[in-house]
């Protein structure tokens, strides 16, 4: 059975695998035999990353770039190229987060948060996946979706928006890859105390949260590990396309 999850021989991307669960997906990946190219607007904390990786006995190497500009993602695609010669699995887990009221919300605001979590996301995809489709590799996308994809949490408009769209084209470029055996998946993350939330959990909102959720605590970011790894495998997954995967302590089951 442990063949299911090796890796060996594979080839990673991470973008925003440097971020808290980003790089805990990102060791998860080498622990199960790939490399993997640690991307991050932060090259300090990336090659952070990556020295713990290496640390343990994996390959890894860290990048810099920002996925909300082109010519960053196009730049650090050929750096990645050069160093690795391609990628079999790509992992999209930037994110950005506020939570400005709908009315006080600005331009500036929305096309920031947009320009990340979305269009960033977009952009890797038709970058990375062509090279995929250039080489005739099997691949794997993972895409980091939310709880507030649907329906919508409060008092994070923007978000909420940013990843119901996450979802969308999650499903829509499943359908498109199909055919070049490109598979492309999400993972549904419940509350895990991350860089983008962390500002909004107050006293009332922790307490919100854990009434909605039926294990009544916080995720830790290892617990994404496996739904990762899952998907990331070809043996394991080869089957599953255009599918969302929760990791959520039961919150996505409750009502009321």
């Amino acid at each position: 059975m442990t063949d299911l999850f090796d890796l060996s021989g594979k080839k990673a991307v991470a973008f925003g695998g440097n971020s808290t669960l980003g790089s805990a997906i990102a060791k998860a990946f080498a622990m199960h035999g790939a490399e993997v190219a640690i991307v991050g607007r932060n090259l300090q904390t990336a090659e952070k990353v990556a020295e713990e990786i290496e640390q343990d006995g994996g390959k890894a190497k860290a990048f810099k770039a920002d996925v909300s500009k082109l010519e960053d993602i196009t730049r650090v695609a050929e750096e990645i190229e050069k160093w690795s010669g391609g990628w079999d699995i790509l992992l999209n887990a930037p994110g950005k987060n506020s939570s400005t009221p709908f009315f006080e919300l600005r331009p500036e605001e929305w096309d920031d948060i947009m320009a990340v979590n979305l269009k960033g996301l977009v952009f890797t995809i038709q970058t990375f996946a062509q090279k995929m489709i250039e080489q005739k590799r099997k691949g794997s996308i993972i895409n980091i979706s939310s709880v507030s994809s649907g329906p919508p949490l409060s008092r994070v408009f923007t978000y909420s928006a940013s990843k119901a769209g996450v979802n969308s084209i999650t499903q829509y470029l499943a359908r498109e890859f199909a055919p070049c055996g490109i598979r492309v998946n999400a993972i549904i993350p419940g509350f895990f105390p991350a860089e983008q939330n962390r500002k909004i959990l107050d006293e009332a909102r922790i307490e919100a949260i854990m009434r909605h959720t039926p294990m009544r605590r916080f995720g830790e970011p290892e617990e994404l590990q496996g739904a990762a790894v899952y998907l990331a495998s070809n043996k394991a997954s080869g089957f599953v396309t255009g599918s969302f995967i929760r990791v959520d302590g039961g919150y996505g089951a409750m009502t009321i």
